[in-house]
């Protein structure tokens, strides 16, 4: 249609070119009778010339319009025209049926993808660079126990922290933020994504309740800590019961031999062994339920860390181990410095006992430190030791679980703890060189005053 259109503009062109062309002859050679009748069709072919893209531009200035303010329900006559304009107004119409379909497509799409966002038990949220919401889902307002949400500054009424926490967030983030219903406390983990479009950067906001989670993760630590304290309670008991058994069918049986006295001193003994291997235990878990509350105060990384490598010196030297610390200068902490140094020394004897030769023959411990996405200190106590084996590192952290004889297995429960009692962490992961490590992370102190 396009092609015809511009054949018949082509064949007005041509015209006006021939007719300039044959008055131009005519003044040459003279033949003043053909200069009116020339002028007569230059000026029918300017006419019908203009007359053409007048028609033409209007149309297509009326088309660009109405498709800009949406509106489809126009239609370009194709009856009672000539056949130039009922070609033309046939292509208007046909692009229009074009870009309504276009159009009626991306509102389907939309619809989809709104149908989708509010079936799913995730909450959404999208929002640009300047905080304002784009789109939420039911999941997301139910979660936050708001009736609407169309900015972030609205956070607000929840915890006047949110909205800073919410416009900080970056792409990759994952944190975790508590809600307080009237009925619960919700565990809200949040992740973050970003997409560019055409209207700016978008984050995507997903919100999930781990409560759930949680506590089934906390009803599985009970179950491995209460299996762990039955076999021990049950090893130490069972010696016991059996040996009084013996001893008392010997006594009831009259026999008063030398022998008989022995084997009584010797299950004596035995009881005695077993019963202070029960007591330590209990001590352990003395230990392990009595960590007090912290006592916080900001003191310096630097001097804590120097202070607890001179106390293991001589365990390093006999082991013939390299230790290296990478801490940067004035790295400040707002804890309690007695149990943050009693979690250090037990990482530090951990890693001594764990510690083996690397690929160039050398024992090395690495303490490094930093500071992390979410302001807090991170402590880092590497080893060349072999990496924990897959089936012992989910119950590493549990009270009593140990692979070692003589260990009492609370070190690393007592540890993370601790940390947890300074509302931060305590985990383990494998470096991408190798050394197998121990994060612990707490709150700076150079953002606080005494």
């Amino acid at each position: 249609m396009f092609k015809s259109i511009q054949y018949r503009l082509n064949i007005y062109t041509a015209l006006l070119i021939l007719v300039t062309v044959g008055i131009t002859l005519a003044f040459i050679y003279k033949a003043y009778i053909f200069i009116l009748p020339g002028i007569i069709a230059l000026y029918l072919c300017l006419y019908s010339l203009d007359k053409c893209y007048k028609q033409y531009n209007k149309n297509i200035i009326f088309l660009l319009n109405a498709l800009e303010n949406g509106d489809y329900s126009f239609h370009f006559s194709e009856t009672k025209l000539s056949a130039r304009e009922k070609e033309m107004n046939s292509v208007m119409n046909w692009i229009k049926e074009i870009l309504a379909k276009a159009r009626k497509d991306v509102i389907e799409n939309e619809n989809f993808l709104s149908i989708i966002l509010e079936s799913v038990s995730t909450g959404i949220v999208i929002v640009n660079d300047q905080g304002i919401v784009q789109r939420v889902n039911h999941a997301a307002l139910n979660l936050l126990g708001l009736p609407i949400l169309s900015h972030l500054n609205q956070l607000h009424s929840i915890n006047e922290t949110y909205p800073a926490l919410f416009h900080q967030l970056k792409a990759g983030d994952f944190t975790q933020i508590s809600l307080m219903t009237e009925r619960e406390e919700l565990q809200i983990s949040i992740h973050v994504s970003q997409i560019m479009l055409k209207r700016g950067m978008m984050r995507i906001i997903t919100l999930n309740n781990i409560g759930n989670e949680l506590e089934s993760k906390e009803m599985e630590s009970w179950i491995r800590l209460i299996r762990v304290m039955t076999h021990e309670i049950m090893n130490s008991i069972a010696p016991i019961t059996s040996l009084s058994e013996t001893m008392k069918f010997l006594y009831d049986s009259g026999d008063d031999s030398k022998e008989l006295r022995q084997n009584t001193l010797d299950a004596f003994e035995t009881i005695h062994t077993t019963a202070s291997g029960l007591l330590s235990f209990v001590e352990s878990y003395r230990k392990f339920t009595a960590v007090p509350q912290p006592k916080k105060r900001m003191f310096s990384m630097n001097l804590l860390v120097d202070k607890v490598v001179n106390l293991l010196e001589q365990a390093f030297k006999d082991k013939n181990i390299e230790l290296q610390t990478h801490l940067p200068e004035s790295l400040t902490v707002f804890a309690d410095e007695n149990l943050i140094t009693q979690v250090l020394i037990n990482l530090l004897k951990n890693a001594i006992e764990a510690v083996k030769a690397d690929n160039q023959g050398k024992m090395k411990i690495i303490i490094s430190g930093g500071w992390n996405i979410d302001d807090k200190v991170n402590v880092d106590v590497a080893n060349t030791g072999n990496p924990i084996p897959a089936d012992i590192l989910p119950h590493i952290f549990i009270p009593f679980f140990t692979t070692k004889p003589s260990g009492s297995g609370i070190g690393l429960s007592v540890s993370r703890y601790i940390m947890r009692l300074h509302g931060g962490t305590l985990h383990y992961f494998v470096s991408p060189d190798g050394m197998t490590v121990f994060q612990l992370a707490m709150e700076r102190g150079d953002s606080r005053s005494d």
